[in-house]
């Protein structure tokens, strides 16, 4: 069997850079990978990488955690970069907890995790950790390749993708379509993602346009509610909230030019970009279900220049561009039962916002075997913010409501304008050929969502805000051999300014947070075909503050936050003839509290999934796949909130078969 190939990384710095040249952590889950785990959902593709859970919620809903807790409510969205080929697929301060249904991690040609602050390189959001999506570059893999699968509960995908040509230029696309009726009541979802990319080659450089698209319509089912209620046979496949739904569509457009050698602007990469974005859902966890539909519609620009400086000496400089425009309307039909909650509307208003951000790196050999290299991005952010309703806490039609006031304050119109500085520090360590070590200084930040400054709540007409910062310190070893692949990294970071809401459910930007932790990712590859992987993870993340909850609850530095646990893990070995494939794979979730004050908690799980694939001919492969071998009852998510527990219940053992042709 061929050997592992040395690993090439794009994120870290949005060029191509060797594994044992970087000064920091990344996690590359392959095609072949992705192909292997057909994924029903993106939380399998993150249990490949160390220190991610993308835990999975209902249908294809999820929340990110990246070496930190899974993040709810005020201070959750935006916590995570999410890319699609190096460029963001949401507006910095539009973006949507749930957003990874918008990516084409279906079709993606691989799939990076940089877990840590972003630093230099991108800018806002890029806070606890980032997930880039590479899609097929045309001329990539000539040919074109089809699939249909089925799976338990009326499951079912189509995939075709194609790479050719096209009057002289190279030309590659991909759709997939899959539907799910669910092993809940009144639950399921169609959707559609596709992408298609030109690109045209001359003397002068290389041009690529590329458009992304995706479409969900889902009827989504709520938490199940009581103590250990996944255990249930008959409670956990019902839906507590059959009247749910989520309907949702997004579209990129980008272009991409990248200056022939010879060309005066050699060593530049320029990047434009439109962006749109649209979604309409009960909100099905609050009382009165009230109706949001928001959207968004932005475009951006993206220029990087590097300068070769000789003897390994390398700087490059960058300036980020993006204007957006969203809109938020909220609206409640009927009458919730709370007089402080009234039907009618909500908030209506839209906001507009504007960032510029320049970065600068530069790498500098000290000696043969270490290199430093430094970095500092500035950046502003403005918000122009329009309500279009009545100001204040009123009902929409000006009445107070009994008893006063109201839930839901709509601030008066304003702007708001956020600075931010991230310098960045690494030292990088040759120990040999095969063997490297690196430490590194970052700092992440994150300014306030549009949400968290202009969706506010009873008796507060201004949220005072301030961006979340992020420090850390990190230490790393990276070894790669034809036959092994490992990277090592502990880190240690604090979280400051972190938003939240306070016991007045006001949104403030006081919490912090501490986070330490050990990382490992590996690989082996025998020549006789038996390979193995592992990515295990163990870290503490506490708070760092003393405050109160809206629901009473108290805070207390040095608690574990919730939904943080301290060990995350999966594991895999398999054999591979070339024809014929099979492993089994071992998915660890551990033990962690549900609520801040570390009075609830849940056990964790663990989870074994068996996978096999037989290249019939050589154009057709079969592909076996049994998630939950052990037919396990365990929670996706679990939740303590208004005094219960509460559960996103798991798939029990299920098969999924497909057939895939290609040529």
């Amino acid at each position: 069997m061929a050997a592992l190939v040395p690993q090439l990384v794009v994120t870290a710095g949005r060029e191509p850079a060797a594994m044992l040249d970087l000064a920091g952590n990344t996690a590359r889950i392959e095609a072949q990978r992705i192909r292997l785990l057909g994924a029903t959902h993106v939380s399998q593709l993150g249990s490949q990488a160390a220190g991610t859970w993308l835990a999975r919620g209902t249908e294809q809903e999820s929340l990110p955690s990246i070496r930190s807790p899974v993040l709810t409510g005020p201070g959750s969205c935006g916590a995570f970069l999410v890319l699609e080929d190096g460029i963001p697929i949401r507006p910095a301060g539009f973006c949507n907890v749930n957003e990874l249904f918008e990516a084409n991690s279906e079709l993606a040609s691989a799939l990076e995790v940089v877990r840590g602050p972003s630093s230099a390189t991108y800018g806002a959001n890029g806070l606890h950790g980032t997930l880039n999506f590479l899609l097929p570059e045309p001329g990539a893999r000539p040919g074109t390749a089809a699939g249909i699968e089925w799976g338990p509960h009326h499951y079912w995908r189509t995939r075709l993708q194609g790479d050719g040509t096209l009057g002289g230029d190279a030309l590659a696309g991909g759709l997939v379509v899959d539907h799910d009726g669910d092993f809940r009541a009144d639950a399921g979802y169609e959707q559609a993602k596709g992408f298609a990319k030109w690109r045209h080659r001359t003397e002068a450089g290389e041009l690529e346009l590329a458009f992304a698209g995706t479409v969900l319509d889902q009827e989504t089912a709520g938490f199940i509610s009581g103590y250990r209620a996944y255990e249930d046979p008959a409670r956990r496949t019902a839906n507590e909230n059959p009247e749910a739904y989520r309907d949702a569509d997004s579209q990129r457009l980008a272009l991409h030019w990248v200056p022939a050698a010879g060309h005066a602007w050699a060593g530049t990469d320029l990047r434009a970009y439109l962006r749109r974005s649209r979604m309409d859902f009960l909100q099905h966890f609050l009382p009165g279900q009230p109706r949001e539909e928001n959207g968004q519609v932005s475009g951006g620009l993206m220029l990087a220049s590097t300068h070769d400086l000789g003897a390994g000496r390398r700087f490059t400089a960058g300036l980020d561009l993006e204007i957006a425009r969203g809109e938020l309307e909220e609206f409640q039909p009927g009458e919730s039962g709370i007089g402080t909650i009234p039907p009618g509307w909500h908030y209506d208003y839209d906001a507009s916002s504007y960032i510029g951000g320049t970065y600068a790196r530069l790498q500098w050999p000290l000696t043969a075997a270490l290199a430093l290299q430094l970095g500092l991005r500035v950046e502003v952010m403005r918000y122009d913010y329009d309500n279009r309703m009545r100001d204040g806490d009123t009902r929409d039609d000006g009445t107070p409501c009994t008893p006063a006031p109201c839930r839901f304050s709509r601030p008066a119109d304003r702007s708001d304008d956020f600075l931010n500085v991230a310098p960045s520090a690494a030292l990088l360590y040759r120990f040999t050929r095969e063997v490297s070590g690196y430490v590194s200084l970052a700092r992440g930040f994150r300014p306030p969502q549009a949400a968290e400054l202009y969706r506010l709540q009873a008796g507060q007409a201004l949220a005072d805000l301030d961006s979340e910062q992020l420090d850390s310190i990190e230490l790393g070893l990276h070894r790669e051999t034809a036959a092994t692949r490992l990277e090592l990294a502990a880190f240690a970071m604090t979280k400051r300014n972190a938003i939240l809401q306070d016991a007045n459910r006001f949104n403030v930007s006081d919490g912090r947070s501490k986070h330490v932790g050990v990382e490992l990712q590996a690989d082996a590859r025998l020549p006789s075909g038996l390979y193995a992987s592992l990515a295990g993870t163990w870290s503490r993340q506490t708070y760092d503050f003393d405050s109160l909850t809206p629901g009473g609850e108290r805070i207390a530095t040095g608690n574990d936050i919730d939904t943080a646990p301290r060990t995350l893990a999966s594991a895999r070995a398999g054999y591979d003839t070339g024809r014929a494939l099979a492993e089994i794979e071992w998915v660890h979730v551990g033990d962690h509290f549900l609520d801040a004050a570390n009075t609830a908690q849940y056990s964790g799980h663990d989870l074994l999934n068996l996978r096999a694939a037989w290249q019939a001919t050589e154009r057709w492969t079969l592909t076996l796949r049994l998630n939950n071998l052990a037919d396990e009852f365990y929670a996706e998510r679990a939740d303590f909130a208004f005094g219960s527990y509460r559960y996103f219940p798991g798939r029990e053992r299920e098969l999924y078969l497909e057939f895939a042709w290609q040529n």
